[in-house]
């Protein structure tokens, strides 16, 4: 069992997709601070110096016995925004990849030589046949 662990565990395509995991954590988390710490700071700069993340709708406010429940529809927006990013992202990398694929496909062959005529056939194998009697 554990030999067969160690083929399925090292073929290309898990080892790809563990790169690719740990790539797109790393790429989600720039993007997270991209969002959070320029777009969303002149985003509320823009819409009249408010802070995004602090937008919310409190439903219950806080006393002595409970907290304030809200909900806090900024930090979805920003999340939202997040991911429009990401995919965004990941889409254009997409494209890119399979564009290049397609003109690498596109490549024309060389042409085939073309099809001799019966009596270029017959001349080639008269020619063959003198040179073998010389």
């Amino acid at each position: 069992m554990l030999e067969e662990f160690k083929k399925f565990a090292l073929r290309g395509n898990v080892v790809d997709l563990a790169v690719g995991v740990v790539i797109g954590g790393a790429f989600g988390k720039i993007v997270t601070s991209l969002v959070n710490d320029l777009i969303m700071p002149l985003l509320g700069l823009v819409l009249g110096r408010i802070d995004l993340t602090s937008l919310k709708l409190v439903l219950r406010q806080a006393n002595e016995a409970t907290g304030e429940l809200a909900l806090t529809y900024g930090n979805f927006l920003q999340n939202i925004l997040d991911f429009l990013i990401i995919s965004f992202s990941i889409f254009i990398a997409i494209r890119t990849i399979n564009n290049l694929k397609k003109k690498e496909e596109e490549e024309p062959e060389p042409p085939a030589p073309p099809e001799l005529s019966n009596e270029e056939k017959l001349l080639t194998e008269i020619r063959d046949l003198l040179k073998n009697k010389v």
